[in-house]
């Protein structure tokens, strides 16, 4: 177990789940604005004020650390992103294409090297990025969306993984080069896109 230090100076001690669980939440802090390659058990290990073979003990190696890291931010990402459970369904999804535009301008760094890892041929983190886009696309087929916004049928839920590679090229181009467009300007594409292309091939 590991022992801490709380506001009045009392130390209390961690198990070694709420330890690691702790350690994740640093690395990911740290990941916001370094890339994975950045990310090392040495630097967590400075930061948590830990000694490198503790850090091993409880992720084993870099790769097992940087899987369980981005496993933790991309759990972060879909928790903040989840659209409203009432409302104007178009509504809902501006209000989660908004939360995953903050995500990502605060964590450009550790996203895009999310993205580039799964493209660059990492299995591993191939699979916790599809995994990610699933629970993006397949939470926007709601019941409540399916009647108002989207009908669930194979041929949108396809279109619907093609509009979110699409957001996502949008905004981080945006981020890394705003070009004169501004974030609401950014925000009603994304919002409006995909009803748009839905309707192209429903109407």
């Amino acid at each position: 177990m590991g022992l801490v230090t709380v506001g009045t100076g009392q130390r209390i001690r961690l198990t070694p789940d709420e330890r690691r669980a702790q350690l994740l939440d640093l690395g990911v802090r740290l990941l916001a604005d370094r890339s994975l390659d950045e990310l090392s058990i040495d630097l967590l290990a400075e930061q948590a004020g830990i000694s490198r073979g503790l850090l091993y003990h409880y992720f084993g190696n870099k790769h097992a650390f940087h899987e369980a890291v981005v496993r933790r931010a991309v759990d972060d990402l879909i928790a903040r992103t989840a659209p409203a459970t009432t409302g104007d369904p178009l509504e809902r999804l501006a209000g989660s294409m908004a939360a995953y535009v903050d995500y990502v301008e605060t964590n450009h760094a550790g996203y895009l090297s999310l993205v580039k890892g799964a493209q660059g041929g990492n299995e591993t983190l191939r699979a916790i990025y599809d995994e990610a886009r699933s629970a993006l696309t397949d939470r926007i087929f709601t019941e409540d969306a399916q009647a108002d916004l989207i009908r669930d049928t194979p041929a949108t839920r396809l279109l619907v993984r093609g509009w979110a590679a699409m957001a996502e090229e949008l905004v981080l181009s945006w981020v890394a080069a705003p070009d004169g467009v501004s974030r609401d300007e950014l925000l009603q594409l994304l919002a409006l896109s995909l009803p748009t292309l839905v309707g192209a091939v429903t109407d």
